[in-house]
């Protein structure tokens, strides 16, 4: 068994053993497990965000920015704890950090399969290749920099997809 595959069953164990604050980070920095996935994690959160992707495009932007700080504000602190209670930094397992990333990727953006796929892979390339200034955020200590960077290559695909858009049509 991989050192990944045995990291995902400690998990469990941790997660068995944690108090309520510990299990309910557990389960949003994963968010709801999908950070427990072998293959890709951080893509795959991507892709589970899509339904709140959704559901803020539909809220309108005074209500979808108030999401957003809510998200970016349960993950910077879910991020943080889950951290401490797996014992190393930047987790695999905490996606959520690309949940609150790819929502401000989408965020006042027409939603159409052009802007998704757009913003998906943009988002999906900035938050690995991490071009500066990105790199230096994840600096930052805890769910702080967990976060921070993803917001970062957020507001690079962001700006990406408007480019593009503008010059698409």
């Amino acid at each position: 068994m991989s050192k990944s595959q045995s990291d995902k069953f400690k998990i469990w164990s941790i997660f068995r053993k944690a108090d309520f604050s510990g299990k309910t980070s557990l389960a949003l920095s994963t968010w709801f497990g999908t950070g427990l996935l072998w293959v890709a994690p951080g893509t795959f959160g991507t892709i589970a965000a899509l339904p709140l992707v959704f559901a803020v495009a539909c809220l309108g932007t005074v209500p979808g920015v108030f999401v957003i700080v809510m998200v970016v504000g349960v993950a910077i602190w879910a991020s943080g704890r889950s951290e401490e209670l797996l014992g190393h930094s930047d987790p695999s397992e905490v996606v959520v950090d690309e949940v609150a990333g790819f929502l401000l990727t989408m965020f006042l953006l027409p939603l159409s399969w052009l802007t998704l796929g757009l913003g998906f892979v943009l988002f999906r390339v900035f938050d690995i290749f991490k071009p500066y200034p990105i790199k230096q955020a994840e600096k930052l200590r805890g769910g702080l920099g967990i976060v921070t960077d993803d917001l970062v290559a957020g507001i690079y695909a962001h700006l990406c997809v408007r480019l593009i858009l503008f010059f698409v049509k």
